[in-house]
């Protein structure tokens, strides 16, 4: 008796065992497929179309990424050089009041400033517009380098142009798990940045004040992979923070320190600075093929009919 039920022992504990490892294999699998169709669901680029806009697109109102002419945001902190020595690190967006049309769609312009120890190394126009649903999307950029204050190179890419297609910027709703999405694709200048939701519901503090629910975007690049750029935003306000994950060589920290809203003659001076720079995009030889086929920068349509005004009623005067 008692050897049988040793046997029925050990034949239960040999079943079971089985079913637990048929578990755990069938759990292994659905975690692969899992991973695999996340995989398969981040596409090289975005299905971009022009039917997704509508004269609302320079309206950036989202509440993740609020662009509005005038607004000035400054970021301080450090850097690497190509020494690995650190370096005081300054960033500066402006949104213009310009817009430009690119891929048949109205964008909003910035244009934005890049210091390391004191030295202006990059000068960017960047384009954006909103969809319909609310998603921010990143037409193009047109980054100028520089090197001992002289130009070095231009590795713009403008959507519709040189197999360039526009990608997203901030979601219309983000959250957590999502696949990872295209920020623009420009195989030309190798620019295949993508953008993925890491966290929500974080709390963090800068210069400017302290914010709660905030949310965690990790960057990276096919020319990058395992290196993160981690950007934090903050409704209401947008990018509050700027952190890496991985061997980032640039190991790029950065703070909110002000944010301003520039009127009348600042906001004039700011929009003929970003010309000042398509100017010279349209004169470099090296951009002929691309930045040169785009549409000039355009005031806005209610700026230039409220600067009408004022000027009609100064003639009255």
């Amino acid at each position: 008796m008692k050897s049988k039920w040793i046997f029925f022992h050990r034949a239960t504990q040999s079943s079971l065992w089985m079913m637990l490892g048929m578990a755990a294999c069938l759990i292994l699998l659905a975690n692969t497929l899992t991973a695999q169709d996340n995989k398969s669901a981040e596409q090289k680029w975005e299905n971009f179309d022009p039917a997704k806009f509508d004269k609302n697109s320079i309206n950036i109102t989202n509440e993740w990424m609020p662009l509005k002419p005038g607004m000035r945001f400054v970021y301080a902190g450090t850097t690497l050089s190509d020494e690995e020595e650190p370096l005081a690190h300054r960033v500066i967006i402006n949104v213009t009041d310009l817009t430009k049309e690119i891929n048949g769609v109205n964008c909003v312009v910035s244009w934005d400033l890049d210091y390391s120890g004191g030295e202006l190394v990059e000068a960017e126009l960047a384009f954006f517009a909103q969809d319909k649903e609310g998603n921010v999307w990143r037409m193009g950029e047109y980054p100028e380098e520089y090197e001992d204050g002289e130009f070095a190179e231009a590795p713009h890419w403008i959507g519709g142009l040189q197999d360039a297609i526009p990608g997203i910027s901030m979601l219309a709703n983000p959250w957590a798990g999502t696949p990872s999405y295209s920020q623009g694709w420009g195989p030309k200048v190798g620019f295949t940045d993508r953008g993925q939701v890491d966290e929500m519901g974080l709390a963090t503090c800068v210069p400017m004040g302290c914010y709660d629910n905030v949310m965690v975007i990790k960057e990276t690049s096919e020319e990058e992979p395992g290196i993160f750029q981690l950007k934090y935003w903050a409704r209401g306000v947008g990018n509050v923070q700027v952190g890496f994950k991985g061997d980032d060589p640039s190991a790029e920290l950065l703070e909110l320190v002000d944010v301003m809203q520039l009127k009348g003659e600042n906001l004039v001076e700011m929009r003929e600075q970003a010309l000042e720079l398509e100017k010279a995009a349209y004169g470099r030889k090296v951009n002929k093929k691309v930045y040169a086929l785009t549409k000039p920068c355009v005031v806005r349509s209610e700026i230039k009919d409220k600067g009408k005004d004022m000027k009609m009623m100064k003639d009255k005067e």
